[in-house]
């Protein structure tokens, strides 16, 4: 206990503080709840699956790729994490934390779709994308990336 000008014993009567034992126990004022964490994260789901449905009902000349859905993807999960951290700053917390992770797990899913077709076929999907017109798996892979890259 601090022992300052007004010390324990400097206290009379009834009214003094009671003496603790043991550590302090530390409360959060706004802790988050498991309701708000899965609401967000239900929420941000249909946000994700709107946004990919839309873009695949919005093609009418059939031209769906998968550059198209990966830019979706990232388009949607980016404005998740800007209402996530909206969130987290004036709203529910709770909330934020469900946004977020479904948010950055989009994100990071096409990431490595993105890297796993970069790997398998050696075009990056993003820009600069050729697609392939090839009829067979032999045909369309060629030569493998390595190959191409060091030579």
């Amino acid at each position: 206990m601090h022992e300052g000008p007004i010390g324990p014993t400097s206290w009379t009567a009834s009214d003094a503080p009671q003496r603790r034992t043991g550590r302090p126990v530390w409360r959060e004022p706004h802790p988050v709840r498991v309701g708000p964490v899965a609401a967000g994260a239900a929420l941000s789901g249909l946000w994700v699956l709107l946004w990919l449905l839309a873009y695949a009902k919005g093609s009418d000349s059939g031209a769906l790729t998968g550059a198209g859905f990966a830019w979706v993807t990232l388009a949607a999960s980016t404005i998740g994490a800007v209402a996530a951290a909206a969130l987290a700053r004036y709203g529910d917390r709770g909330a934020a934390v469900g946004v977020s992770a479904v948010a950055g797990t989009a994100a990071g899913v096409t990431g490595l779709s993105c890297e796993l077709y970069l790997l398998l076929t050696g075009d990056w999907i993003l820009w600069l994308h050729r697609p392939r017109a090839a009829t067979s798996f032999s045909r369309s892979f060629g030569q493998p990336p390595l190959r191409r890259w060091f030579h």
